[in-house]
């Protein structure tokens, strides 16, 4: 029985006795008032009688009073210490379950917040995601209830739990690996790109050839700007939920998209080898054998020699596009003055020529530092050429060039330039635009044929000291031994031989030494 209920049992008691009392006393009123009656009809209503019928009247209204007022005080109190006695309290009910009451609701609150907190610290490895429970709190009173707010929160913990979480990476899609956090990738793809971008700087041995006058001092780059540097493939980042041994180190996953887990490729180098042949056999760049074999130079190798062909297969590749501004020499143009009393042969200088300086600017695309694409924006002229005046013999000797070229194509454009450029020196320049061929200068067609690497080439000496070579030919208009006239169609533009497309490879030497053919022509 309740405290409640007893409260109610001793006011109901009281009132009991209060009704005892005042019904006795009615009685004895009654009996009383009878016998007052009967004496005073015999006394015939004296007055005496009515005085004392007065008096026992006024006693019996007085004690009926009394006890009216007792009463009130009693349900006035009990009411009292029913209302003080009232318990304000809330039902906690868990993922649909009652589990206890408490006095504070604020405690669930806080439990909640230090629970949440400890759980999600984990391991420094694994970040975990915690699972909570869906709690109610229901507001109710009642008289005297007592609460245990501790054994409740004790019994609310069971109700959290957590589990790992990784951040996924995928590239097209196709996931590659798990860090621990969005932060962890995005550090290690910002290091991809910073290793890129490092190496643009880094001049290339690898491929030299050894000729003292192939390029100027003064054809150094001015400034070199990066552009842009992004990724060629689509790269996501996904929360999943893992196993712990699914976390991976960021340099593991690092060398996984920069490699592709690709083994080694080792090959030894037999007789009749050379490193455009082996490429070809393999069918791998040549840009590969020069960047993983530096002592390769010339393009001498030897019989036995054993190189490094590991052709990488990146998940991910890098693709960095810089614009990059070059001094470059413009060969001063030759006057001759024809004198029929000069032998052939014999010439004299009037006039020392004197070269030009203009700057070039270049727009290089690369991925994984490998030269895709290469764009001439402009060329600026810095020092205009002066140009030599020599006297020589009148005598004409057919083929003899003027010693000043022209462009073998007409509306050309240059794709790749003269220099080290795709890890191997580049003797020429590649050009596009219109497919028919012209020589660059009056003179003598010294070879025209086959060749594993130049394709169908023609070299024509111009009898001066220089001589041009026309590479990568679909077809070979002119013969060995024949003269030709500058700007005569001698070849129809192609892709054979080492090429990756249609275009002509464009030579200019001088005493057999490369020269920068951007020396000698201009826009």
């Amino acid at each position: 029985m309740t405290v409640f209920n007893k409260g109610k049992d001793r006011f109901r008691s009281l009132l009991d006795k209060l009704r005892s009392i005042g019904s006795g006393d009615r009685s004895n009123s009654l009996t009383e008032h009878s016998r007052t009656e009967s004496n005073d009809h015999k006394e015939e209503h004296g007055n005496a009688t009515i005085v004392e019928r007065i008096r026992q009247h006024k006693w019996l209204f007085g004690k009926s009073a009394a006890a009216f007022g007792l009463m009130i005080a009693v349900v006035w109190s009990g009411h009292h210490y029913v209302q003080a006695s009232m318990v304000d309290y809330y039902q906690v009910i868990v993922n649909g379950e009652e589990i206890g009451i408490v006095a504070n609701p604020a405690k669930i609150e806080q439990f909640k917040q230090e629970k949440r907190s400890e759980l999600s610290k984990g391991t420094s490895d694994v970040r975990v995601v915690v699972m909570e429970p869906r709690i109610e709190l229901k507001h109710e009173k009642a008289f005297n209830e007592q609460t245990d707010d501790q054994a409740v929160l004790d019994r609310l913990g069971g109700f959290f739990s957590t589990y790992p979480v990784g951040v996924e990476l995928l590239v097209d899609g196709k996931p590659m690996g798990v860090l621990k956090d969005e932060a962890a990738v995005q550090t290690m793809l910002e290091q991809m790109k910073a290793n890129a971008v490092a190496s643009l700087g880094k001049k290339k041995e690898s491929g030299k050839v050894g000729i003292l006058s192939v390029a100027s001092a003064k054809e150094t780059p001015v400034s070199t700007e990066l552009l842009k540097a992004d990724f060629v493939q689509q790269v996501e980042m996904k929360e999943i939920r893992i196993k712990e041994e699914d976390l991976m180190e960021p340099e593991d996953l690092q060398k996984k998209l920069e490699t592709g887990n690709i083994a080694p490729t080792k090959y030894t180098v037999e007789e009749g080898d050379c490193v455009s042949c082996i490429a070809k056999k393999l069918d791998i760049p040549k840009q590969v054998i020069y960047q993983n074999n530096p002592s390769v130079t010339n393009d001498m190798i030897k019989v036995g020699q054993q190189l490094d062909l590991t052709v990488l297969q990146p998940a991910l590749a890098v693709r960095t596009v810089e614009k990059v501004v070059e001094n470059q020499e413009i060969q001063h143009d030759t006057e001759y003055v024809q004198d029929d009393t000069m032998r052939l042969g014999v010439t004299q200088t009037l006039t020392n020529g004197k070269n030009g300086l203009k700057t070039v600017t270049f727009q290089l695309t690369k991925v994984n530092g490998m030269l895709e694409e290469e764009t001439v924006l402009n060329e600026n002229i810095v020092n205009q050429p002066v140009k030599a005046v020599i006297k020589r013999g009148t005598k004409v000797i057919k083929g003899e060039g003027t010693g000043k070229f022209a462009w073998p194509v007409l509306s050309a454009n240059i794709s790749s330039t003269f220099g080290t450029r795709w890890g191997a020196f580049h003797k020429g320049i590649d050009i596009t635009g219109n497919k028919n061929i012209m020589a660059a200068d009056n003179g003598k067609v010294i070879a025209a044929g086959s060749k594993s690497d130049y394709g169908n080439y023609i070299i024509i000496d111009h009898l001066n000291g220089y001589t041009t070579l026309y590479g990568h030919l679909s077809k070979i208009l002119t013969t060995k031994g024949a003269i030709v006239e500058k700007g005569e169609k001698i070849g129809i533009m192609g892709s054979t031989g080492d090429s990756t497309g249609v275009h002509l490879h464009f030579e200019i030497r001088s005493n057999d030494s490369p020269q920068n053919p951007l020396k000698f022509l201009n826009r």
